[in-house]
């Protein structure tokens, strides 16, 4: 039972990490340490507590449902449609951000070596042979991926120990350069908490126990949390944020971050393990999202009764982000913030929603989470404030952030 509680908080921990934490020295470059904490901490709250609305509304479902079937459950056949397409767009989304910035790595590698820019070539690549596993199937997946995770914590206490040393007080009492910018960095750092689309395959691992859930919820967000706040207080610390802005105007990629790294402290062995970090993390959540939406359209073509193969499903997988990527090859940051977008859809009002329609149907339920109506209203506003935040950017009343 322990060890069932162990593996489900360590795959909430796993799922989270991914790309949103190397976008968070970039876009929060112009707001201070000091605001990237607060924002980290309003959003671990806002999305453990989503993540436990599921769980609420669970209890009155099969543990084997997915998350369309609790949406069609209470919002009949157009709650599964809208839950499944912006399940898709937030997978199309994030595989794009994955796309663009391991090319950006690459891009960084090749050009160095070869003298001349190699970013179409560089993404290309960077697709086509991780692609190559997730077509051959899920155990060549499951190989490669194990070697990737544990050299990436490796590389990442590297970094931290190399980094952490070197942290100026003085960096981290930077000021913003707009306080605005909490709000606008918002949608992408929401990102670096979206585990929810593995919160069926948790329940159905844990047979639904409420406090194990609870548990496995809470301790696995803490986990990145606790990683994200060391991280942020190494690349705050230890990068000048005036420099910084300036090298990142130029190169607004994750490519960038590693220069800025070089620049900035000298040494180029830390950059270096930089870019290794961020390519094992790209890898890693490039290979779990690429193959969650290899299954979801494999799923949904046999829903439609259409036929396919490997070979044409990861055509279907791969292409759009690899054509955004090819068409926007700075756009990591763009492509995040589509996916925080539609993400704040799926993992905040989808929940809030199934709440609210599950406590008037079923007023009796054994578990309920803290805060009653008024918190639901809270986290929904919330959560429609987010998906405006880059409409109102575009319309010029918040402040742009890199990238």
């Amino acid at each position: 039972m322990k060890n069932k509680t162990l593996g489900g908080t360590l795959l909430v921990a796993g799922t989270t990490i991914g790309a949103g934490m190397l976008a968070m020295p970039i876009t929060s470059a112009g707001m201070g340490f000091s605001f990237t904490i607060i924002l980290l901490l309003i959003l671990w709250l806002l999305l453990s507590y989503s993540a436990l609305l599921f769980i609420e509304v669970y209890q009155t479902a099969r543990i084997d449902d997915g998350l369309a079937t609790l949406a069609e459950q209470y919002f009949g056949a157009f709650g599964r449609i809208i839950s499944t397409l912006s399940l898709l767009i937030f997978m199309y989304a994030i595989l794009s951000a994955y796309v663009t910035g391991g090319g950006s790595l690459i891009n960084g590698l090749l050009s160095a070596g070869l003298g001349y820019d190699t970013g179409k070539l560089s993404i290309i690549l960077f697709t086509v042979v991780l692609g190559i596993f997730i077509i051959i199937g899920t155990s060549s997946v499951d190989a490669v991926n194990r070697l990737f995770f544990f050299s990436k914590i490796a590389v990442f206490l590297f970094v931290l120990l190399m980094m952490l040393p070197r942290v100026s007080i003085d960096n981290l009492m930077a000021m913003p350069i707009n306080n605005a910018l909490m709000l606008s960095a918002a949608p992408v750092f929401f990102t670096s908490f979206g585990f929810h689309v593995v919160i069926p395959s948790i329940v159905k691992y844990l047979e639904g126990d409420i406090r194990r859930l609870r548990i496995a919820i809470l301790v696995g967000t803490g986990i990145p949390l606790f990683a994200y706040l060391l991280w942020q207080l190494s690349t705050h610390g230890v990068l000048s944020q005036s420099q910084f802005l300036q090298i990142l105007q130029q190169d607004p990629t994750l490519n960038g971050l590693v220069n800025a790294t070089r620049e900035i402290t000298g040494s180029t062995v830390l950059s270096e393990a930089i870019r290794v970090f961020s390519s094992l993390a790209l890898i890693t959540s490039f290979l779990g999202v690429a193959l969650s939406l290899f299954d979801c359209l494999k799923d949904l073509l046999n829903r439609v009764k259409v036929r396919s193969n490997r070979a044409s499903l990861g055509l279907l997988t791969f292409l759009p982000p690899l054509v955004f990527a090819l068409f926007y090859p700075e756009g990591f940051i763009m492509a995040l913030n589509g996916a925080g977008v539609m993400f704040a859809f799926y993992g905040l009002v989808l929940p809030v929603g199934l709440a609210w329609k599950a406590r008037r149907q079923s007023p009796n339920l054994a578990y309920r989470v803290w805060g009653g109506n008024p918190s639901l209203l809270f986290a929904l506003l919330l959560g429609i404030l987010i998906i405006a935040i880059p409409f109102l950017v575009d319309k010029g009343y918040l402040p742009h952030v890199i990238g």
